[in-house]
């Protein structure tokens, strides 16, 4: 217990505070169980209905105390919550951060589901009682319901194909008859199939196997290892100027905001082989940073220059400048200049990075949140929480959203404040780890966020915003890419053109394109349907017939190439000759290719298709294969001069064997 009474002042000073409290760390579920005189929190009302419902799923009562099934039970209740409210707090399963301990909650959940029994889904059965219990207390649970359950049911479901995975390499290892999986092995199937090891000592335990979890542990160690050293050794970003030694010569304060040219002077530079390297104390380049490319321009001083192809944020410096000097740099004050055409494009792209993601949220729900960005002169990229692609149509909308933030032309409101005002002023934030006690808010109409990255004055700058392409990149990510300003109207102008250039070709004007197309559409339908007919009649030339003993061969040229057009003929030749008949289709333009097909009498004498086109390709070269009743290949010979050759004797032995 805590006792409250005083509030220290940094000078030492005791005021009494004006509510004095105890703080006893029970917590609501603690609280609840004293209330209702249970000794458990999993026997309140907080928990009974999900463990009732976990009983329902698994078809088995609740055992109770501390060991045994009971344990499953209890986790599946305590983590069905959870997931529920990392959801609806925007957290999505991911494999770092935040995002991959809800990851790992999911998947220990499946694990003890796995335990009780169940081979599909639980935990998203037990969502709707957490929205039951608490809907109440947090609305919003309501309305986000759907979308949590779908992102459970994902994260469930491809846990499952995993352990899918590893059973059927379990069942390899227990078909050897081996009687011991070492930990090594152990080690590949939690690492390679992300398999648990309580479930293989479970699994494999029914079968009599031993797993060496010594072993395994071990391995696991030398793997967390190996980790440790990677990120001792990285220490950061790897440049190729990261050896450099620049002194201790002060620090580069970045002015770039609110210009993009300065007068300041150069406190220390260096090299890495082609690569020079500058320190300004004043400097108006952006630091790669955020998502955002650094600037590009010049400095340039009494009989220098310095072309600045990179910029880099150096914890002992600031920043860096990386790029090219010509002449000798001599001390004294300089000039440096950002390329500003391309800080132009980079903003406009940047501020339609916020824009699109206000146009995200509106247009598919809140549960989108941004996972990454990339910002440059010649494009923007956007990573987005959400359980699937966009449709086209939808796509459209929200790029219409977007443009209509830019034509309202917002004015661009920079301020720094308080993290927690920002916050209750409703900035976005997501990236919590990565702020200090004071942010800067950019706010572009009803789009807030914090952000480091510069932007344009008003929304109307951005000028054009045009969707270039939409992709997944992660479980529950997608990425959408888009272009603005001059890069959006060069991709209209490019679409332009390419319209153009097809109703040139298809000589139509663009307006008539779509009837046009559906023309030539339902010629190609009709004539295919009228190619198809005359394959099937048997067009190509003449079919002949062959004795070969009691059978009969019948070779029949064809120009079909496709596989269902070929099984057409064969299916229809099976019809028309119940017995005793071979069918031998070759292709006069592709002379090499062959199918067979063998009436039922045959097949049950042993002689099917499949093994008469083996023995063709064993006497003759190449391949093929097929089922029992039809057979294709590609032999090493002419197949028109095999088949009116030498099959009518082969069969010829088949029918004397």
């Amino acid at each position: 217990l805590v006792f409250m009474q005083f509030d220290r002042s940094a000078d030492g000073t005791m005021t009494p505070l004006p509510k004095p409290s105890v703080d006893t760390g029970a917590g609501l579920e603690r609280i609840a169980s004293v209330l209702q005189g249970e000794t458990d929190n999993f026997h309140t009302d907080l928990f009974r209905p999900l463990i009732a419902e976990v009983e329902r799923l698994v078809g088995a009562s609740y055992p109770g105390g501390p060991q045994g099934t009971g344990i499953s039970y209890r986790v599946l209740a305590d983590h069905a919550r959870a997931v529920t409210f990392l959801l609806l707090d925007g957290v999505y399963p991911s494999n770092e951060g935040r995002g991959f301990v809800l990851r790992r909650i999911l998947r220990r959940a499946v694990r003890h589901a796995w335990l009780l029994g169940r081979r599909e889904p639980t935990l998203v059965e037990l969502v709707p009682t957490v929205v039951s219990l608490m809907r109440d207390a947090y609305p919003d649970l309501v309305e986000r319901a759907e979308d949590i359950a779908r992102w459970v049911r994902r994260e469930e479901e491809s846990f499952l194909q995993t352990i899918d995975a590893g059973l059927a390499r379990l069942e390899e290892i227990r078909a050897s008859g081996a009687r011991e999986i070492s930990g090594d092995e152990a080690f590949l199937l939690y690492d390679t199939f992300g398999f648990p090891i309580d479930l293989t000592v479970l699994i494999t335990g029914e079968w009599g196997i031993r797993v060496d979890v010594e072993g395994f542990e071990a391995a696991l160690e030398a793997q967390r290892e190996r980790s440790r050293a990677a990120r001792v050794a990285g220490g950061g970003s790897i440049t190729p100027t990261g050896s450099v030694s620049l002194g201790a010569s002060g620090h580069s304060t970045f002015v770039g905001y609110d210009r993009t040219d300065a007068e300041t002077e150069v406190l220390t530079h260096g090299s890495a082989g082609d690569i020079d390297v500058l320190v300004l104390r004043e400097s108006p380049f952006y630091a790669t940073s955020g998502g955002q490319v650094a600037d590009t321009g010049v400095v340039e001083g009494d009989g220098w220059r310095f072309v600045v192809t990179d910029v880099q944020k150096d914890p002992e410096h600031g920043q860096r400048l990386l790029g090219t000097l010509t002449g000798e740099l001599v001390p004294g004050t300089v000039r440096a200049s950002v390329d500003v055409e391309r800080r132009r494009d980079i903003q406009r792209n940047h501020s339609a990075t916020h824009l699109v993601h206000l146009a995200l949220r509106r247009m598919l729900g809140e549960h989108v949140r941004q996972q990454g960005s990339l910002v440059e002169p010649g494009r923007l990229r956007f990573d987005f929480s959400h359980h699937g692609p966009i449709d086209p149509a939808q796509l459209a909308e929200i790029e219409a959203a977007v443009n209509e933030l830019v034509l309202a032309n917002a004015a661009t409101e920079i301020r720094e404040m308080a993290y927690p005002d920002a916050l209750a002023l409703g900035a976005m934030a997501f990236f919590a780890d990565k702020y200090g006690d004071t942010v800067r808010v950019v706010t572009i109409g009803n789009s807030i966020e914090l952000c480091g990255g510069t932007h344009v004055g008003s929304a109307g700058e951005v000028g054009l915003f045009r969707f270039s392409g939409q992709s997944g990149v992660a479980a529950g990510v997608r990425r959408i890419e888009a272009v603005t300003g001059r890069g959006a109207y060069g991709a209209v102008r490019d679409v332009e053109a390419r319209i153009a250039a097809l109703a040139g070709a298809l000589r139509a004007q663009p307006d008539q394109l779509e009837r046009k197309l559906e023309g030539l559409l339902a010629e190609h339908a009709r004539l295919e349907s009228r190619l198809a007919e005359a394959l099937r009649s048997g067009a190509g030339g003449g079919t002949r017939e062959i004795e070969a003993g009691s059978l009969r061969l019948f070779v029949q040229p064809t120009v079909a190439e496709d596989r269902g057009t070929l099984g057409e003929l064969a299916d229809r030749f099976r019809a028309e000759q119940r017995e005793h008949a071979v069918l031998a289709l070759v292709n006069p333009t592709v002379p090499t290719a062959i199918s067979v097909a063998v009436t039922d009498d045959l097949i049950a004498r042993g002689r099917d298709a499949n093994a008469l086109m083996q023995e063709l390709t064993r006497r003759h070269g190449g391949r093929g294969g097929g089922r029992k009743t039809f057979a294709s290949g590609s032999l090493g010979e002419d197949a028109a001069a095999v088949a009116g050759e030498h099959l009518g004797p082969l069969l010829q032995e088949w029918a004397a064997g």
